[in-house]
């Protein structure tokens, strides 16, 4: 059974005025995400701002967001690290936690070989008994997992189910599924991207436009996967402007703007995310109207 099909919510995390972690809103936005059709709940990734919480923050966000979700859908945890000690103790902290899963980004500045690569997943796996979906998002981590080596690691660890892809390359991403015979969890990390890669055999998506539009995207994933490919693909084109503002700056600056914009109070950035410029802020909020948030 896959760890969720449809929409997940790359979920950011509210901080209070002074950056503490605002633990009574991420129960509000969790509750607003189950209410709105979400099929899961995608806790401290790149959306999240994990890679400024402490380790403490880190862990308790996962704890929490368990706690908040009920069993009601799956909780996937982000667990990556770029030192292998630390992605395999986040993950077995999750699993202690509760958490139906871990996504675990490629190891960031190392630049680690494919030959790393596979050392360092396939350690994590051992770790655990979590189900893991390997997160490949080149333009962030300056590594990116080659079709052959998410294979190998499929089929070698029974626990790596899946991949989270965010390489904007379809096809690297259709020779991974060829390379797999299909049998991977396929999810676009890339809103604009979603139907394409569906269409190769994906099963979902983890979304930053959902924190937003949760209804919209899990209906737009599941009109698709029912067969209304036609529904689907207008529905992804629609959305195309609202992404590219969402975009327009290093995520989740201008997601965690729009909510604010929206009145969910999500709160600020942490360092070194800073407010966005004037200009993109503009662009954000016709974008958003042009769509109907606001």
């Amino acid at each position: 059974m896959a760890v969720f099909k449809g929409a997940g919510v790359a979920i950011v995390t509210p901080m209070n005025a002074d950056q503490t972690v605002n633990y009574d809103k991420l129960e509000e936005i969790i509750e607003e995400q189950i209410a709105g059709g979400t099929d899961a709940i995608i806790i401290v990734g790149t959306t999240g701002e994990g890679s400024t919480l402490t380790m403490e923050e880190h862990s308790k966000c996962i704890k929490m967001a368990v706690e908040f979700a009920r069993h009601r859908i799956p909780v996937v945890a982000g667990t990556g690290s770029n030192c292998t000690a630390t992605a395999i103790q986040l993950t077995q902290e999750a699993e202690e936690h509760g958490a139906d899963a871990a996504l675990v980004v490629t190891p960031y500045y190392n630049k680690a070989t494919q030959k790393g690569l596979i050392a360092h997943y396939s350690a994590i796996a051992d770790s655990t008994k979590l189900p893991m979906i390997l997160y490949n998002v080149p333009g962030r981590t300056g590594t990116n997992i080659a079709p052959e080596t998410a294979a190998y690691l499929h089929k070698t660890k029974k626990n790596i189910v899946g991949v989270k892809d965010a390489t904007a390359n379809l096809a690297e991403t259709s020779e991974m599924m060829r390379l797999c015979d299909g049998d991977l969890e396929l999810y676009s990390g890339e809103d604009g991207l979603v139907v394409p890669i569906l269409s190769v055999g994906g099963i979902g998506v983890i979304s930053v436009v959902s924190n937003i539009a949760p209804r919209y995207v899990h209906e737009m994933v599941m009109s698709f996967l029912a067969g209304d490919i036609e529904k689907s693909r207008k529905m992804q084109l629609k959305e195309l402007p609202l992404v590219d503002a969402l975009f327009c700056e290093v995520n989740p600056i201008p997601v965690k703007t729009a909510m604010n914009l929206m009145g969910k109070e999500v709160g600020p950035l942490r360092l070194p995310l800073c407010e966005m410029e004037p200009a993109n802020l503009e662009r954000l909020k016709k974008a958003m109207k042009d769509f109907g948030l606001l």
